[in-house]
């Protein structure tokens, strides 16, 4: 089994719009995995484990593993794997995560929780990223050889760079300005005559 593959599902999951099962449907692996079998109660139930897996990836990002790891218990108590071995054709086999018949959400959230806790207890909660850019709070499993990972992607590294190089030459015109007023010599004001009439 490919954990790192059933990880980042959870961070597909976590990442995605989920207001109707067209965007539900985005987010399945492809349209030859049962796509057309998701339902309401399915969306209703990748909602709500939406929510908790943010929280694990919340908890990880603040250093907060007992809670990371309680949660992910939690949700494999809720998403449990019932591995089996599955196939078409002779030399196709793979493995399921659940039983036959599973709904949709029970295949993918077993998965994704399952492959999420082997990603924790490989490499650790602190791993676990949301992105610093404030205007986007995406999710994101970190791979960096030295976890010093801050963003989602490039875009937004690159976007809050700029936004804090423009900041930083902004606060620096404004010191400026404002030392210049302070260091100019006050003109004494002449007084004015005025004739006498």
């Amino acid at each position: 089994m490919n954990f790192d593959a059933y990880a980042r599902t959870a961070v597909d999951l976590v990442n995605a719009p989920l207001d109707d099962l067209s965007q539900l449907r985005a987010v399945l692996p492809g349209p030859d995995w049962m796509c057309e079998d998701a339902t309401e109660r399915d969306l209703q139930v990748f909602r709500k484990a939406q929510r908790r897996l943010r929280e694990v990836f919340e908890h990880g990002a603040n250093g907060r593993e007992r809670e990371a790891v309680n949660e992910l218990n939690s949700l494999l108590e809720a998403h449990p794997v019932h591995p089996r071995i599955s196939g078409h054709e002779s030399g196709n086999w793979h493995i399921h995560v659940t039983s036959r018949g599973s709904a949709v959400s029970a295949e993918y959230l077993a998965g994704a929780v399952w492959g999420l806790s082997v990603w924790l207890c490989e490499y650790g909660s602190a791993r676990f990223g949301v992105c610093a850019d404030e205007r986007c709070g995406n999710v994101y499993l970190d791979t960096s050889s030295n976890n010093c990972r801050r963003f989602c992607s490039e875009r937004c590294a690159t976007r809050s760079h700029v936004a804090a190089h423009r900041a930083r030459k902004k606060a620096a015109i404004t010191e400026h300005a404002a030392t210049t007023a302070r260091l100019k010599p006050e003109v004494p004001q002449q007084a004015s005559l005025t004739p006498v009439g």
